[in-house]
């Protein structure tokens, strides 16, 4: 089986299962405990809060630990979004393409009245600097815009946004789960105030993430009860958990350059080879995109069927986020950049991982060749294409 899902989850390192299964077994005290067994929890917990922090350029106490990337964009929102209206400020901006965690909670955010702007996005995936500086007004209190989408890889200009929400003093959050393990990021560089990460998005276990909170910057607990994370996210901490997590991610941003040049070759050789299918098309830009990703549209076939095939074929692969795997409604995303329905239904997302060799992507691009042509022979779409009735989009 060739996995290529790895922006859904991945695959957890041998050294995070080692540093999570030796916790579980040795040290299993509560860290807010005074005793030698809370006391050994605690220095663990810290000592991974100091290597999450150090890893995308933070102070150990700007990091929160959270259950995941979702429960981090919310209490991330929700906070700039209290602070805000303490302030007489409630418009927030984002994009039209962010992940659900962060459009559920602007659409929340929208019925307490708030006014919420969404940026168009360009039909190459990305916005730019100049849009946010555009609709930046005296009531603005958020910027809120992912630092690399999750469905078509692209990413967006961090820097020269973070840039020009701090010149305006409006707080600037990220959602980086699909950037953070993956690409370099540093957060004093690039100007972010919060920014959201996902443990098993780069190797390490699910449910731990964690939320990066500048210095000075206040947010509101979402879970309350025990004083957990110096008051801002109450629950016992989940020390085997987060401990495996900082593992990954130290792992994953010690090896980013020999990531990025193992995976962007072949990345490309597949995104030549699917480009020579007949009205294909990929989506989003072909240079401003994580190493690992690839989109495509595929006109005159279903993405469902395109997807349970490839599976016969030995190769798991998505057609876009898992969060919304059981819609019937095609991807936001892709209607965001500009695909039409009937063209986003025929999308598939590859999303590879470090292990992937030339041999793999070869049988990919194959593999993926056949289904399209099989499926295309009896979709009635593809014939009314052919035969003229409808016209060609891709």
């Amino acid at each position: 089986m060739i996995y290529a899902d790895n922006a859904a989850t991945t695959k957890m390192s041998d050294a995070a299962i080692q540093t999570l299964t030796g916790l579980l077994k040795d040290t299993y005290g509560n860290p807010s405990s005074l005793y030698e067994f809370g006391q050994k929890a605690k220095e663990v917990l810290e000592q991974a809060r100091r290597d999450v922090a150090e890893s995308i350029g933070a102070q150990p106490n700007e990091i929160i630990f959270t259950s995941g990337g979702s429960e981090a964009d919310n209490q991330a929102i929700l906070s700039a979004a209290k602070m805000g209206a303490l302030k007489g400020k409630k418009h927030i901006i984002s994009t039209a393409f962010e992940h659900h965690a962060v459009l559920h909670t602007l659409n929340k955010l929208k019925n307490e009245g708030y006014e919420i702007t969404l940026l168009d996005v360009h039909e190459n995936g990305l916005v730019t600097p100049q849009q946010v500086k555009d609709a930046i007004r005296e009531d603005t209190c958020l910027v809120t815009i992912m630092y690399a989408n999750n469905e078509i890889g692209t990413i967006q200009p961090i820097r020269e946004i973070g840039e020009i929400c701090r010149s305006n003093n409006v707080t600037f959050h990220t959602d980086a789960v699909q950037a953070v393990g993956h690409i370099k990021v540093n957060v004093v560089d690039d100007n972010i105030d919060m920014l959201s990460a996902s443990g098993h998005k780069f190797h390490g276990p699910k449910g731990v993430g964690f939320l990066y909170v500048k210095k000075g910057i206040k947010v509101f607990n979402l879970i309350e009860g025990g004083a957990q994370e110096k008051g801002r996210r109450a629950g016992t901490e989940n020390v085997p958990g987060i401990a495996a997590m900082a593992t990954a991610l130290k792992e994953s941003v010690d090896a980013l350059d020999e990531y990025k040049a193992k995976l962007t070759p072949v990345r490309d050789k597949i995104i030549r080879g699917l480009s020579e299918i007949p009205h294909s098309a990929l989506n989003g830009d072909a240079e401003s995109r994580v190493p690992s990703n690839i989109n495509f549209c595929f006109e005159g076939i279903e993405g469902e069927s395109l997807l349970l095939l490839l599976d016969d074929k030995g190769i798991a692969a998505s057609s876009g986020s898992a969060c919304t795997s059981g819609s019937l409604d095609p991807s936001h995303v892709l209607l965001a950049i500009g695909r039409i329905h009937d063209v986003a239904h025929g999308s598939l997302r590859l999303s590879l991982g470090e292990d992937i060799t030339d041999d793999e992507a070869d049988y990919i691009i194959k593999s993926v060749k056949e289904v399209v042509e099989y499926l295309r022979g009896f979709s009635p779409v593809w014939r009314d294409l052919v035969a003229g009735k409808k016209e060609f989009i891709l």
